[in-house]
Order: structure tokens, then C-alpha cells, then sequence
């Protein structure tokens, strides 16, 4: 088992920058692939980035790409997500996950371990 805590959301003005930290417990990651999700009122969670633990290979979305930054501390047992140049779009509850699979890493199905989320709210 492996708990996920996520932290670090708010309110910030188009533009401005958050970074949110999820610290998982319960288990090493190396064997895991740790995912960013978010999910707006009324849409379907979207994958927004990830990040295999044990290579630090990471991939985003073309929404964020170039924007956001997924990291992780070993040390800490902790993955990152660095966003800048926030947009009111980027609005959502954002998720972290966990997942032993390499399949499919954008799919909110391959990923069996969620955190209960932290809202990030842009205001233009």
C-alpha cells in the first residue's frame, strides 16, 4: 500500500507561480511511476505530468508543458509539481497518484493510488 498526501494548492493571479508536493508513505518508490492529475468542475480528470521514479524520465501534457515541472526527492519520498505562468484554466483539484504499471502513464485508470486532492484556483 502506498498513501499519497498532497499539499501546496491555493489561490494565485494568472500568471503567478505554486508549487504542490505530494509525500507518500508506506512503501519505497523506486518500482513506482508517481502522476499529476487534475480534475475542473464538471470534466473528466486529465492527466497533467508524471514522472518513474527510479529513471526521473518525465512526460506532460501539451497543456502544461513548458509551464510545469514534475520533480522528485528521494530523500523525501516526495514528488513535486512546480507550475508557472498559472492560467485561469489551469483551475482544478490537482491529484496525485501512484503506479507499478508502464503502460498507458496518461490514463487515470493505470494509476490504483490517489490523494485526496488540493485545489488550485487562478483568478484572472
Amino acid at each position: 500500500q502506498v498513501q499519497l498526501l498532497e499539499s501546496g494548492g491555493g489561490l494565485v493571479q494568472a500568471g503567478g507561480s505554486l508549487r504542490l508536493s505530494c509525500a507518500a508513505s508506506g512503501r519505497t518508490l523506486n518500482s513506482y511511476v508517481m502522476g499529476w492529475f487534475r480534475q475542473a468542475p464538471g470534466k473528466e480528470r486529465e492527466f497533467v505530468s508524471r514522472i518513474i521514479w527510479s529513471s526521473g524520465s518525465t512526460y506532460y501534457s501539451d497543456s502544461v508543458r513548458g509551464r510545469f515541472t514534475i520533480s522528485r526527492d528521494n530523500a523525501k519520498n516526495t514528488v513535486y509539481l512546480q507550475m508557472n505562468s498559472l492560467k485561469p484554466e489551469d483551475t482544478a483539484a490537482y491529484y496525485c497518484a501512484a503506479t507499478v504499471r508502464r503502460d498507458t502513464l496518461t490514463s487515470v485508470r493505470t494509476y490504483n493510488y490517489w490523494g485526496q486532492g488540493t485545489q488550485v484556483t487562478v483568478s484572472s
